[in-house]
């Protein structure tokens, strides 16, 4: 499938990618560059933002489409999307390099995760620190919050753990270690060459079934139900690390980027499907499952052969995606290290 490419908007490569919800879509570049386009691909503004920082996450407010926050170094931007050039209020809050920026959808609260693991949580109302998340042991690269669940927080990083939050209180209400989970066979030989450290986390729209893309290649789908989640889905996505994970309007559709220069559609709506039937059929998975590890200690279940519905060689690593829907038009954007963003159309 060949991409469009919008250039003419960054001079280095793209490492950040956010779509309001009227059809723009904000770009964020090495050395403090930030775009804004519109739907046919022209920029609207440019700007170099304060330091030069290399500007790591963008994100729209989900209630006003012309705010804008941007993340560069230590420091957050909110932007005014018709006049980029200096900032409406910088947050300075968190004490190393901010790597994922997420709003609440009624835009009350603003997390900022980064390097040294600590997630800042900013009343968008008072303009101060709410919060301050501090369990993850290493850098937390990606958090995102539910969707109809505005005080719940989910996030991942290279410590090889995912944690679900409620903002009323600053422990975890769940903590997965996906080092842990794995079986002693596996553990041995992959977490020597290849642990699930973790890069990236997409919600659904329904706010209860969410993903994540690891170094390992596998992409994990879980569901949440009440104040835990478990695992509903693990397979191998990609032959290197999985970098970008994005939920789709469709409950069970993602897109995924990753290390191996693919974007990859998938709907998973069929297994976890499965998964709902009765209990019968899990009883003999399990019992299979352990007939097979006395037989071959590799074994696991949990890479199961799905396919993706699209396969699209973009030929270069993942460094972000982003989807939009306009007028029936259908598109994912990809950032990489190139200076231009492309664009495919899907159905």
């Amino acid at each position: 499938m060949m991409a469009k490419k919008w250039t003419n908007g960054h001079s280095s490569s793209v490492l950040s990618l956010n779509v309001s919800r009227d059809g723009q879509l904000a770009s964020g570049a090495e050395g403090g560059e930030l775009t804004i386009w519109n739907a046919e691909g022209n920029p609207l503004e440019c700007v170099r933002l304060q330091e030069a920082d290399d500007v790591t996450s963008v994100i729209f407010s989900p209630t006003c489409s012309r705010r804008l926050y941007a993340s560069h170094g230590e420091i957050i931007s909110m932007l005014d999307t018709r006049c980029l050039k200096e900032p409406v209020e910088c947050f300075h809050v968190n004490e190393e390099e901010i790597s994922c920026l997420s709003i609440n959808e009624t835009d009350s609260f603003l997390a900022a995760a980064d390097d040294s693991g600590a997630i800042k949580i900013i009343d968008l109302q008072s303009k101060k620190l709410s919060r301050c998340l501090q369990r993850h042991s290493n850098i937390c690269a990606s958090t995102a919050f539910r969707p109809q669940r505005p005080q719940s927080l989910l996030s991942c990083g290279l410590d090889m753990k995912i944690i679900m939050w409620n903002l009323q209180k600053t422990r975890p209400q769940w903590i997965m270690n996906l080092q842990e989970e794995q079986q002693p066979a596996e553990q041995g030989i992959c977490q020597i060459c290849n642990p699930p450290l973790l890069h990236s986390l997409s919600v659904s729209t329904c706010g209860n079934v969410f993903g994540c893309g690891a170094e390992d290649g596998k992409i994990r789908i879980f569901r949440v139900t009440g104040a835990k989640f478990e695992e509903q889905v693990a397979f191998k996505g990609h032959s290197l690390g999985v970098s970008q994970i994005f939920f789709l309007p469709e409950m069970y559709c993602f897109i995924t980027g990753g290390n191996d220069e693919k974007v990859l559609l998938w709907d998973v709506s069929s297994e976890i499907e499965k998964l709902k039937s009765p209990n019968k059929a899990i009883h003999k998975k399990k019992k299979r499952k352990k007939k097979a590890d006395k037989m071959n200690p590799e074994y696991t279940n949990d890479c199961l052969a799905i396919s993706p519905k699209l396969t699209i060689e973009h030929g270069k690593k993942v460094n972000w995606i982003s989807y939009m829907s306009i007028n029936g038009s259908n598109r994912i954007f990809v950032a990489d290290p190139s200076n231009a963003i492309s664009v495919y159309p899907i159905s």
